[in-house]
This record gives C-alpha cells, structure tokens and sequence, in this order.
C-alpha cells in the first residue's frame, strides 16, 4: 500500500480511545466496528450507574425540606413519618446543604439525628443501623452518619413520593 493511500482516523470518545490505520476500506470496518460495539456498551453502562442529578432532586425536595441560616430543616410534621423518614430526610437535608453550600458536611452525628428523631439514643442507633445494613446511610470514619448515592437514589425514588402522599403533595 502506498503512503498516501493509507489513512488513520483517531477516535475519543468518554475516555476510551482507539486509532484505526489502514487502507479505507479496513478503517472504514474498524470504525464502524467500534460504534456498532463501544457505543451501546457505554449507553447500556450509563444506565447502569447511579448518578443524582441535583436540580432534580431539589425540585422532589420542594415543600419536604427547607433550609435557614441554621441549616436544613423539614417542612413535614414528625407525626406524619417514620423514623426510618425522619433519620432519611434529616440525612437527605445534609446531603443537599452541603452540595449547595449551606452546611460545611454531608454527614450527621447520632446525637444531631437523635434530637432531630426526638427518641432514646438506643431507637435512634437501632433505627440507623437498619438504613446501614440496607446501604441507604453510611456510617463514617468519625462515627457519623451519610446517605449514601444509592440511598440518596432511593429517597428521591421511593421515600420522596410516599412522603409527598402521605401529606397531600
């Protein structure tokens, strides 16, 4: 093959990179190859993986949780919920906070959570330990508590909406 009959095309697309050299006809079948195999496997990828989108999430948040100078509080009476909701939109309010800049932390001490629930230390560490072993809240290295990306899609998908019922929303 002659030099100026070869050609190479280079293609990035969402880290992966791949050069195809050759005459066209094998470049041709080369780039074809990679769309028809790395395309679908990165859409079917992408809907694999647990991503928040923050604009949505704050839109599912409007009239559950508000925020003042002194941080996140929940626009929904404590008699209407569960504990398990009430830890989860406690948790829910420090995850939005710190991601819009309202509080310095994303993550809860017990005692914070046990004051805002309004029960005994032993329901409230009982009451967390249940969200931990579901992987909707993560206990962290200094002993507090965060709501995990899987958790944070499980509120916006299955707490968010049963709470919003449950006070007409």
């Amino acid at each position: 093959m002659r030099e100026e009959e070869k050609i190479t095309v280079q293609i990035k697309y969402k880290g992966v990179e791949e050069v195809f050299s050759g005459d066209i006809s094998e470049v041709w079948v080369g780039v074809n190859r990679f769309f028809s195999e790395f395309v679908p496997t990165f859409k079917v990828v992408k809907k694999l993986v647990l991503n928040v989108d923050l604009q949505e999430l704050l839109e599912d948040c409007e009239g559950v949780i508000a925020f003042t100078e002194e941080g996140g509080h929940l626009l929904v009476s404590r008699d209407r919920l569960t504990d398990n909701e009430t830890l989860v939109l406690h948790l829910l309010a420090a995850y939005v906070g710190y991601r819009l800049g309202f509080v310095e932390s994303d993550a809860v001490s017990r005692e914070a959570l046990q004051r805002k629930l309004g029960k005994s230390g032993k329901i409230t560490s009982t009451r967390l330990g249940e969200l931990v072993k579901s992987d909707i809240v993560a206990k962290t290295a200094d002993g507090r508590y965060r709501l995990t990306t899987f958790g944070v899609a499980q509120v916006q998908r299955e707490f968010l909406p049963r709470i919003k019922a449950k006070i007409g929303g």
